[in-house]
């Protein structure tokens, strides 16, 4: 292996073959290649739809007030269902949820909406909730300076908000801004607390307020646009029942049937979670079948360029063999040129697809990357996957060369 001689030698038949070499080469590199991009293509995919789950917890079930779209105990098609406090009280006793919360918009949709929110001269529209405490772990909030909503905000119906650092930027020009007063439509409110969000910029542009102090503040009565709860460590069978304990209890509060998918609509993340992770686990094993498959007939081609060397070189390794070459000298050399080949195939395949991966992640535009985000493949892998082609290259050309080390001399020497 360390022989200068044979070095040379391989170099020497290498460039002599310099069409034949660089398609062996290209034939096993484009396999490394496209596993690498593969993956890091399905490992992209895979970020971007994560980010979407990265801002709400993924042990979370969202329930949504609607219209009844089936009829029940004589009452109408078509009755809005709103929630209210009761029913956040009463999905809080149910066995299985974990933290609750409750969201009430102040704008008046079910999801939302922004409002003017002020402070000095500096006017902008930024999206203002108002919920519970435990909303910080439903949204997966990080308190970077001061502090989230507590009960004591509730129950007193506290003036407090807490606000995003993108909010605290444009209002203040800095971070540190607790103990100071904004307006959100008019009415006052002190800074108790900045945050940041695992999820995109449009998260952390938010206004946080008590749930009890914006329904008297803004002539919300005790209505609630939505209750979001976690359940724990539930699996998707289970999150699935309790989900339905909740919607049961729900009709029976507002009389509709439990089983009216308009009337309360569930968003269930345990299950979506599920869903996309196991269509991941299914791109990754038809991803890896690609590959290996490409591999295969990179590893076919080099047997059959490794003999056809052989055989070009019937009548050298017949001299070699008559001048006292040992069966393992011309195994050896062989075997030696074959994982050359696929060495350096298989390196110059995973710095392509890698380098190709840098490239697509730098040019994603930042409205794609709520789908697509970070392309890349684990190093150990591409690196794990090169060897394998190593292995398999030499392996490849094992038997040929197995086959010209029992060539006769004399057989050789007459070949033409």
């Amino acid at each position: 292996m360390l022989s200068l001689d044979r070095w040379r030698e391989i170099w020497d038949t290498l460039v002599r073959n310099k069409l034949r070499t660089f398609l062996t080469m290209l034939a096993m590199s484009w396999g490394i290649f496209m596993l690498v991009f593969l993956l890091g293509l399905g490992k992209g995919l895979q970020n971007g739809v994560q980010s979407g789950f990265a801002d709400d917890a993924t042990n979370s079930i969202w329930i949504f007030g609607g219209q009844t779209s089936l009829a029940h105990e004589g009452m109408p098609i078509g009755r809005r269902v709103r929630f209210d406090n009761r029913d956040v009280d009463a999905v809080r006793k149910i066995d299985g949820v974990e933290k609750l919360t409750g969201r009430f918009s102040i704008s008046g949709g079910p999801f939302g909406g922004e409002l003017r929110v002020s402070h000095g001269d500096k006017v902008q529209s930024f999206d203002v909730r108002s919920v519970h405490p435990d909303h910080l772990y439903l949204e997966k909030t990080i308190i970077v300076l001061g502090r989230f909503l507590n009960d004591v905000d509730l129950a007193q119906k506290r003036k407090v908000a807490i606000i995003g650092i993108p909010v605290a930027e444009f209002l203040f020009d800095r971070h540190d801004v607790v103990g100071e007063w904004i307006e959100v439509n008019n009415v006052s409110f002190q800074v108790v607390g900045v945050f940041n969000d695992e999820g995109n910029e449009g998260e952390q542009r938010k206004v946080y307020l008590p749930i009890s102090t914006a329904q008297a503040a803004f002539n919300g009565r005790d209505r609630v646009h939505q209750i979001m709860f976690t359940v724990g460590a539930a699996t998707v069978e289970e999150s699935k029942a309790l989900a339905d304990r909740v919607k049961a209890s729900l009709a029976d509060a507002h009389n509709f049937s439990a089983d009216d998918p308009q009337a309360a609509r569930v968003r269930n993340n345990v299950e979506n979670f599920a869903s996309f992770l196991k269509i991941f686990q299914m791109i990754d094993v038809f991803i890896w079948l690609m590959g290996i498959c490409v591999i295969i007939a990179g590893c076919v081609g080099i047997s059959n360029i490794m003999m056809i060397i052989v055989r070009e070189r019937t009548k050298e390794i017949g001299i070699r063999k008559a001048l006292g070459a040992t069966p393992w000298n011309v195994v050896s050399t062989l075997l030696q040129e074959s994982v050359v080949l696929t060495a350096a195939a298989g390196y110059g395949g995973m710095v392509a697809g890698v380098g190709l991966l840098a490239l697509i992640s730098n040019a994603i535009p930042d409205g794609a990357k709520e789908m697509f985000r970070d392309p890349q493949v684990n190093i150990t892998v591409a690196v794990g996957a090169t060897i394998v082609l190593m292995i398999a290259g030499a392996l490849a050309g094992l038997f040929p060369a197995l086959a010209a080390a029992r060539v006769n001399p004399i057989v050789a020497l007459r070949d033409e």
